[in-house]
């Protein structure tokens, strides 16, 4: 397989990684907003980027025409402790970002076919493609909900799936998952993934090894994307 060349921004520790790359967001993001009015920021939950939302939330941009969804999430409440929308909500939509508009994935409130469509109908009616898909990376090397062996993954990573939004089990996982498909995040203007730690960097390093996407979905988007891909690593966990 062809080597992959990949850009890449290397920090010793991760405040200066969030403080870097928050910066580095706000600049795609006016961009885009000078381009053609609005954009369109798509994140990731966990805790990797808890530091990232603090230092984005007070980037001095007109967050009033940013769009704001999740690259996944879990089918929780929103109030519920897993929920990716409220980890976005509690740490992100706050200082200057609070003007933004944020589309969840999930409704509790919906049985599962009525919350697929409305999550469907929700994606597609913001700006396409997105200006800049924010990443994570597991220690098995799934990104969003596209995770190995999960029921649904070859639709999900797929780049030409109709739909925008899929449904993942994923093994091992206590609640089933709602992510955007390969429709989405390998089209997307712009991707970074961030990382932190020795542990993800050799994930990494396996990902970028030759072997098959759905042993380790992360693939999917670096042999797809490169070009369109940053990776922000910081040393230290």
């Amino acid at each position: 397989m062809t080597a992959i060349a990949l850009q890449r921004q290397n920090f010793a520790a991760p405040p200066a990684l969030a403080a870097a790359f928050a910066a580095w967001t706000a600049e795609r993001l006016a961009d885009a907003i000078e381009q053609r009015g609005v954009a369109l920021l798509v994140v990731s939950g966990g805790t990797t980027p808890l530091r990232y939302f603090h230092a984005l939330a007070s980037q001095p941009i007109d967050w009033s025409r940013v769009a704001i969804t999740l690259a996944d999430e879990r089918r929780v409440a929103d109030d519920d402790a897993r929920s990716n929308a409220r980890l976005v909500r509690e740490a992100l939509l706050r200082d200057r970002a609070a003007a933004a508009q944020f589309s969840p994935l999930a409704d509790a409130r919906l049985n599962a076919d009525q919350e697929l469509a409305a999550a469907n109908a929700r994606v597609a009616a913001l700006p396409s493609p997105a200006d800049l898909v924010v990443l994570g990376m597991g220690l098995d090397g799934h990104t969003a909900s596209w995770f190995p062996g999960a029921e649904g993954l070859a639709d999900a990573i797929d780049a030409g799936a109709r739909a925008l939004v899929a449904p993942i089990r994923a093994p091992g996982a206590p609640e089933p998952r709602l992510t955007l498909t390969g429709h989405v995040i390998l089209r997307a203007r712009a991707l970074a993934l961030q990382i932190e730690g020795a542990a993800k960097a050799e994930t990494l390093a396996r990902a970028l090894a030759d072997g098959p996407v759905e042993d380790m979905p992360i693939r999917a988007v670096l042999r797809q994307a490169a070009s369109r891909l940053t990776i922000f690593y910081a040393d230290a966990a």
